[in-house]
């Protein structure tokens, strides 16, 4: 009897990432249908600025170059979401942005309204993790950008393979 787990040949850890980050979807979905946010709720969305497909403005690349945190609550504009992919208009410093991000570039997910998060492994291999206070993005008129409490429910997947 051996104690190492056998390699499996079905990609379990990309399926997970993918249905995980399939939340994030339906759930932006559900917020560009209704127009805006129920209750309470907003949410800080983190991604690598550098995965293929997401498209930032070059200012923004320059000031984030491995990974930015954005919040949607009250200021953000014409969300359209697509299966494998979610654009956003943000305002950031008081200059208007278009963002275009796929979910694989997603590496966090947290509605602080209800106490939910998700982690998601980075696709990107070797790059360290950036860890962010606040929302990148302009906070709402009058209020300063929340930060993420310890302690949230979070879901943290994490998929190392033993070798």
């Amino acid at each position: 009897m051996s104690d190492e787990t056998p390699e499996s040949l079905i990609p379990y850890d990309e399926i997970v990432q993918d249905a995980l980050r399939a939340v994030v979807g339906r759930v932006l979905g559900e917020v560009e249908r209704s127009g805006g946010l129920p209750g309470d709720h907003h949410f800080y969305i983190t991604f690598k600025t550098k995965m293929p497909g997401v498209s930032i403005p070059k200012h923004l690349l320059e000031r984030f170059p491995d990974e930015m945190t954005i919040v949607i609550q009250h200021r953000f504009w014409d969300l359209k979401v697509e299966d494998d992919s979610f654009t956003v208009g943000l305002s950031f410093g008081g200059v208007p942005a278009t963002l275009h991000v796929p979910f694989a570039a997603v590496t966090q997910f947290h509605d602080p309204g209800v106490d939910f998060a998700l982690t998601f492994q980075a696709n990107a291999e070797g790059v360290p993790h950036e860890e962010h206070e606040a929302a990148e993005n302009d906070p709402p008129e009058g209020e300063a950008a929340e930060t993420r409490e310890d302690g949230s429910n979070v879901v943290s997947v994490d998929f190392t393979r033993k070798k």
